[in-house]
């Protein structure tokens, strides 16, 4: 009895995990380039998948706890086409937006995307159609890329992914926030 009690608790338990997601691969013009976390900086929850729900916490920048002088700064010209790839298709419905922010003093560490110098690059935003009700583009979708705006200046810079899941947000600290930010320059 207490094996299929333990049994049922952790195929549940794994069901709770494999729900979440991370970010951890970037893309650059169509394709993944180097290895998980390898210009993404790696999340506090690159194994238990959990999200942040407290908006005041430290982690809201990138989700990591110094790990930014171990991750690699990739070069792309301002044109290119950026973004992440999850490791699975997000069906959380919510809204999923990507930030820039300028590096100071490099993205390599933990400073940079310190205090108000992040701006809004992309955006995928819920739709609403009177016959079907919200439609959410990021659901079901693994990759999401933007153009890097001509008009950036040359240097470094942290991108971070957010995906605000709101499948619990009926309540207070419910809205469930999958982060992470590249290295680029």
């Amino acid at each position: 009895m207490k094996l299929t009690i333990s049994t049922a608790i952790l195929a549940f338990a794994s069901q709770l995990v494999s729900s979440h997601y991370t970010f951890p691969n970037l893309v650059v013009n169509g394709a993944v380039v180097g290895g998980e976390y390898q210009y993404i900086r790696m999340t506090d929850n690159h194994y238990s998948r959990n999200p942040v729900t407290d908006v005041s916490s430290s982690l809201m920048k990138c989700y990591e706890s110094n790990t930014a002088s171990s991750t690699s700064t990739y070069t792309v010209a301002a044109g290119s086409t950026i973004g992440f790839k999850a490791d699975q298709a997000l069906y959380h419905q919510g809204y999923l937006d990507i930030y820039m922010a300028k590096a100071n003093p490099t993205a390599n560490t933990e400073s940079a995307g310190s205090g108000a110098v992040w701006f809004k690059v992309a955006e995928w935003v819920p739709g609403w159609t009177r016959s079907g009700g919200f439609t959410w583009p990021s659901e079901n979708q693994q990759t999401f890329t933007f153009t890097v705006p001509s008009c950036i200046p040359a240097g470094e810079y942290l991108v971070r992914i957010e995906h605000i899941a709101l499948h619990a947000a009926s309540s207070f600290g419910g809205a469930q926030l999958y982060i992470a930010c590249a290295q680029i320059k």
